[in-house]
């Protein structure tokens, strides 16, 4: 938590927080499942730090408690799929219990960030280098709004350029970048989802996009894309980018820091917004296999 001499008067509360966060990514867009929410925290406590980070986990408590502040935004809810108890003797309730302890609020932003403009997603196609872009299933509700992106390069370039470039921006992961499709494969026109985004495949092959780029791909979904491009297209379709799930979602987090951190100093808040530096991917190590070159299965 903050120190005991903060001016509180000149500091917003959690509600206040929560609310702007609202405006920046409407809690009203997040799917049905999701269960983006100020998970803890007393509304009216006031807020002079806040740390931002994609996990809720042990490391990044840990750090959100010693760097003292009051709420910690993430993106992935802790408490999702019906957990029914925050007992302290579970990784969880011990999570919980040291953030209520430490009187810290957490505030999850999950599909809503993904979905929204300056979101998730949008964030991903910056870093690909697209500065045109519209969502791949916009909202009926917004246009602007809805699951992933798609847009084109100004300059094309290769696929393996491409995947350079995320490898060089991204957070540094075990499972690196890996790259379906010919290393010189000339791309216009690319189309994103951050974290999860297998489930937009058949959306993504319905469009001109020469290459997706997206985290946690399966082998079949894959395998199935893959073939059915290549069965349809002269020059093999589709091309896919399988970033680690964290690395596709962290670089929001420095975008969704000064983001809020703007939006409350136009509101007269003068809040410190840091992101959070612990490492949240869960793998530690790969042990590379000999493999051909990219460009011998297409030789």
């Amino acid at each position: 938590m903050a120190s005991a001499d903060t001016d509180t008067q000149s500091a917003p509360t959690v509600a206040q927080v929560v609310k702007m966060a609202d405006t920046l990514w409407p809690f009203s867009t997040q799917e049905s499942w999701d269960a983006s929410e100020l998970v803890i925290g007393r509304p009216q406590a006031p807020v002079a730090r806040i740390m931002v980070a994609v996990d809720p986990v042990t490391s990044v408590v840990q750090e959100a408690v010693e760097a003292e502040v009051d709420l910690l935004l993430v993106h992935h809810p802790l408490l999702l799929g019906g957990q029914s108890s925050i007992a302290a003797d579970g990784y969880k309730g011990r999570i919980v219990h040291d953030l209520i302890e430490n009187h810290i609020a957490l505030l999850a932003c999950h599909t809503n960030a993904d979905s929204a403009p300056s979101g998730v997603s949008e964030t991903l196609i910056q870093a690909c280098g697209v500065a045109q872009y519209s969502p791949l299933k916009p909202l009926d509700s917004d246009p602007a709004t809805g699951l992933g992106r798609i847009g084109q390069l100004e300059t094309p370039v290769t696929l393996e350029e491409l995947a350079r470039r995320l490898a060089g921006v991204v957070a540094p992961t075990a499972q690196g970048v890996r790259v379906a499709g010919p290393a010189g494969r000339e791309i216009k026109t690319v189309a994103v989802c951050g974290g999860a985004g297998g489930s937009l495949l058949e959306d993504v092959a319905q469009t001109e996009a020469d290459v997706y780029v997206t985290a946690d791909l399966r082998h079949h979904p894959v395998s199935e894309a893959r073939e059915a491009a290549m069965h349809a297209h002269d020059d093999g379709g589709l091309c896919l980018i399988d970033l680690s799930h964290s690395a596709s979602e962290w670089l929001w987090a420095p975008v969704a820091a000064r983001s809020l951190k703007a939006a409350l100093g136009e509101r007269g808040y003068d809040v410190d917004v840091v992101v959070a530096t612990a490492r949240t991917d869960p793998w530690d190590f790969q042990v590379p296999s000999p493999h051909p070159q990219p460009q011998d299965r297409w030789a």
